[in-house]
């Protein structure tokens, strides 16, 4: 299937890795110029690098720094001529129990999992009306559905970001000119991130993390860990001209794990 989104411009924020390089990836093959930041110089120009490897036809500019400063933001967005889409990504804030967090944590997880996003938005999606076209995909996570107790401060944050879409997709300025807000919820993908999940989950259960492991598996009806190819894939599908009837979703990937029926 052509997307038809071949020379457009994608703004994509932590994409040295995981899921955020998954979406960069398969955004490339299909012809977007891309840019992309992360806080590691080093990843971020290697993935930079593979990004022009497998499309050498694209540009593929990167902006290193961490996307919770307005400068880094601002140096984000000038690198691009335009932004048509635009992917939130951040990684989330570590787990524990709600009895040690402080407000210094609140704050650090609100600025970097709904403030930031909402900003990047702000900047962008006018911008997007104006020329009849914009996507905007927000990596939000599967505990927003179906909470993980040890992931509070990311179920508080990104359920504020998701509840900000729900109304802001709505706006007929916005709707009715073409330019989406979608939510990606991944549930349990092979990342850095679910192996430090797993980490804290073995030392709390007294289990090896292979163990902790075969049982977060167990509980997937696919039988196994998403991964960061087949999240860019369905990523770069709501990006294309086909998706611009879907607006104001959250599209929950997890392997069947979540047991209800909405």
């Amino acid at each position: 299937m052509d997307l038809g989104i071949t020379g457009r411009w994608a703004v994509v924020c932590a994409a040295s890795k995981g899921l955020g390089k998954g979406c960069a990836a398969a955004l490339a093959r299909e012809g977007v110029n891309l840019v992309i930041n992360a806080r590691g110089k080093d990843a971020l120009e290697a993935t930079a690098a593979e990004l022009r490897a497998l499309n050498p036809a694209i540009e593929v500019k990167t902006v290193v720094g961490d996307v919770t400063q307005e400068d880094v933001r601002e140096a984000l967005l000038a690198a691009a001529p335009q932004v048509d889409i635009l992917v939130n990504n951040a990684g989330g804030p570590p787990p524990g129990d709600f009895r040690d967090w402080r407000q210094e944590d609140w704050y650090k997880a609100l600025d970097a999992n709904m403030l930031t996003p909402i900003a990047l938005i702000q900047r962008t999606a006018d911008a997007m009306a104006e020329r009849g076209y914009g996507r905007v995909i927000n990596i939000t996570s599967g505990a927003v559905k179906a909470p993980i107790d040890i992931l509070g401060l990311s179920n508080g944050a990104r359920s504020g970001l998701t509840g900000f879409i729900a109304g802001l997709a709505r706006q007929p300025g916005l709707a009715g000119r073409n330019v989406t807000f979608n939510n990606l919820l991944p549930g349990p993908f092979e990342t850095e991130r679910l192996e430090k999940t797993l980490a804290v989950a073995s030392k709390a259960s007294g289990l090896t993390q292979d163990e902790v492991a075969q049982q977060r598996r167990k509980g997937i009806p696919a039988g196994r860990f998403g991964t960061s190819e087949e999240f860019g894939a369905f990523c770069a599908f709501l990006c294309s001209v086909h998706a611009g009837y879907m607006t104001g979703q959250n599209l929950l990937l997890d392997g069947g794990a979540y047991p209800g029926t909405f």
